[in-house]
């Protein structure tokens, strides 16, 4: 907001200069020829001033978009690197804790055969 705030009283002073500049000239005392010249030459300069604040204006605004184009793709770089390692010690813990069941069951399994045999002698 800062800078559209002083980009408008940029654009107002140049007005403002604009405006006083052919009052100024429509009320001094020349030929009309002159004048109009006169006044012919402060629009041209105007829109020359006009035309320079306005592409300063455009080039600021597009450097701030390609800089927060650039920040925004760190950022989600960032996100989906941090995501990946997420996902990777999930998968990673889950494949050891899968290794604990497995090995839990195999146990339980050796001492109910053990069990089932000694029943089995009875």
């Amino acid at each position: 907001m800062g800078n559209n705030s002083s980009s408008n009283t940029l654009i107002g002073m140049l007005a403002g200069t604009a405006i006083g500049a052919t009052l100024g000239i429509l009320f001094a005392p020349d030929k009309g020829i002159n004048t109009r010249q006169r006044i012919s030459d402060e629009a041209l300069s105007a829109k020359d001033r006009l035309t320079e604040t306005a592409l300063a204006a455009k080039d600021n605004l597009a450097n701030k978009a390609a800089h927060l184009r650039d920040n925004l793709v760190d950022t989600v770089n960032t996100k989906k690197l941090t995501l990946d390692e997420k996902v990777e010690s999930i998968v990673s813990d889950a494949s050891h804790k899968t290794e604990d069941v497995i090995s839990t069951l195999e146990n339980k399994l050796a001492m109910l055969k053990d069990k089932n045999k000694k029943l089995q002698k009875f």
